[in-house]
């Protein structure tokens, strides 16, 4: 079971790092021309909620009130655990996540 959570924690933090990398502008992109939407942090700017299903962890961790490293990692771990999650209300599984901090950004999160 530790080394589940381990593995998971890695992943999720190897994914972070890789975000970032692929989030970084291209030298050919055109002045004006707007970002492609391809990072979980663009898919959040345009709906203007956080995707619990794709958001990475610095994305949570930045994003959300209350949420720090360890948090965000947890929910993370715990959607690849348990696969995507089904309704907001399902990140009060999450260890560390209880009512009030879910009512304090429920308005910032979203699963599409």
């Amino acid at each position: 079971m530790r080394t589940n959570l381990l593995s998971s924690l890695v992943f999720a933090l190897l994914l972070g790092i890789t975000g970032g990398v692929n989030a970084a502008p291209t030298a050919t992109a055109k002045a004006g021309s707007p970002a492609p939407a391809s990072s979980p942090a663009a898919a959040s700017a345009t709906s203007g909620k956080l995707n619990l299903n794709t958001a990475d962890a610095q994305t949570i961790q930045h994003e959300l009130s209350g949420i720090g490293e360890a948090k965000a990692q947890a929910i993370v771990a715990y959607r690849e655990a348990n696969g995507r999650f089904s309704s907001v209300d399902e990140l009060l599984e999450v260890k560390g996540i209880g009512k009030s901090l879910l009512d304090k950004n429920r308005d910032k999160l979203d699963i599409n």
